[in-house]
């Protein structure tokens, strides 16, 4: 198993292919946190996230199985953007729309951090937190969703590229914008809180 952690991804999906099924275990432990942390942001439901997480990787288990994967090197972007697509499918089913949020830990700005030292400054942070959560609500959709993957689920640009189906330029151009829209909302919001 040692072994098998230090291999390359489309090394662990050759060996996983050839017969080696601990190859799919090491790929799912590399990859879950991300995956699932990006369908939960979607769908806001854990048991639901676990749910189409599971149906996400029998998805990618029959496809690499039919011999069908071709995406060399892209692993985590293909299966983000199976996820994606499951995630899409389980809101049209449901006739509504899906929206991308944040959990109460997100946090853009490194400025922003407080130490959690005291129960005081945890405070603050949790409050702030809920604050931003908030604001990023106020965001775009495309938005939104591309400050969550940046900043929430450490995703590169490419790999959002790849993802949202959409070229990497575009991909930062969303981002310049969500920043900035958060930042006008944020002295906005202060200045509320000051005068108010």
């Amino acid at each position: 198993m040692k072994i098998l952690k230090k291999l390359g991804d489309q090394e662990l999906i050759q060996a996983y292919v050839s017969g080696d099924e601990r190859a799919l275990q090491v790929l799912l432990e590399r990859h879950k946190s991300k995956i699932f942390t990006s369908i939960y942001l979607q769908v806001k439901d854990d048991f639901l996230a676990e749910d189409i997480f599971q149906e996400t990787f029998i998805k990618v288990i029959n496809t690499l199985q039919a011999g069908r994967y071709n995406d060399e090197g892209k692993f985590l972007p293909w299966v983000m953007r199976i996820a994606h697509n499951m995630v899409i499918d389980h809101f049209r089913k449901e006739k509504r729309a899906p929206s991308v949020v944040s959990n109460d830990g997100f946090d853009i700005f490194e400025v922003l951090q407080f130490s959690d030292d005291n129960a005081e400054s945890k405070l603050v942070k949790d409050q702030r937190d809920v604050d931003l959560k908030k604001l990023i609500q106020l965001l775009p959709d495309d938005q939104k969703e591309v400050l969550i993957m940046r900043h929430f689920c450490d995703m590169s640009f490419k790999d959002i590229a790849d993802v949202t189906e959409v070229s990497i330029n575009t991909a930062l151009g969303r981002m310049r914008y969500a920043l900035s829209n958060l930042r006008k909302m944020i002295e906005d919001h202060q200045m509320i809180l000051q005068t108010g």
